[in-house]
């Protein structure tokens, strides 16, 4: 009888476990940084920022494939640290922003890669072109927030992308067409209150 309670607990925890949905992150852009990086003629790395953007994180512990995340990038906080080139990228040669202010970014799959890592592939939109894009992420941590005391992740997410893929191939391949894209983030549960 103690038997057949035990299994049919572990049978009920399994179907439970079958329905679970994925839970809602909001990024905690505070500890979070956009960034990218591209060779110059051979001699140098150049790094830039975005400053601003926002998304939506789904995550599903028991199944990743079930997890999802959709991300939109403001390109007017675009920040290379140097003004002249933050205006020339703005500008139609690059990211034409007047026309085309946001990038987004939405996952169509997610695969266990590793016990800490996952692949990531999604539609990238930049100037109004869309190019699948793959994503290499490692789950730093996840668990309870040790200060904010709420459900919390981070990752740390790259990608290298073609920026001739989205119509921005001038200087190339003097300067690097490969652009090589970071994400370090935290994240916590959507809804859950600091304490």
């Amino acid at each position: 009888m103690i038997r057949f309670a035990s299994t049919a607990f572990a049978l009920s925890l399994m179907s439970a476990s079958a329905f679970a949905e994925p839970v809602a992150y909001d990024f905690d852009a505070s500890h979070s940084n956009l960034a990218f990086s591209y060779n110059h003629l051979g001699y140098s790395t150049t790094e830039g920022r975005f400053g601003a953007w926002d998304g939506t994180l789904m995550i599903d512990e028991a199944d990743p494939a079930a997890s999802s995340i959709e991300f939109t990038i403001d390109i007017s906080s675009l920040d290379t640290f140097w003004e002249e080139r933050n205006t020339h990228f703005l500008s139609p040669d690059f990211f034409d922003v007047a026309n085309f202010p946001e990038a987004t970014f939405k996952s169509t799959s997610v695969e266990k890669t590793g016990d800490s890592t996952l692949k990531v592939t999604g539609d990238l939109t930049i100037k109004g072109i869309t190019k699948p894009a793959v994503l290499d992420v490692t789950v730093t941590t996840i668990g309870d927030h040790p200060m904010a005391k709420v459900p919390a992740a981070g990752f740390a997410v790259s990608s290298v992308i073609k920026r001739s893929d989205y119509g921005m191939d001038m200087f190339v391949p003097y300067v690097s067409d490969e652009i090589t894209v970071t994400f370090n983030a935290e994240s916590m549960k959507a809804g859950a209150a600091a304490q």
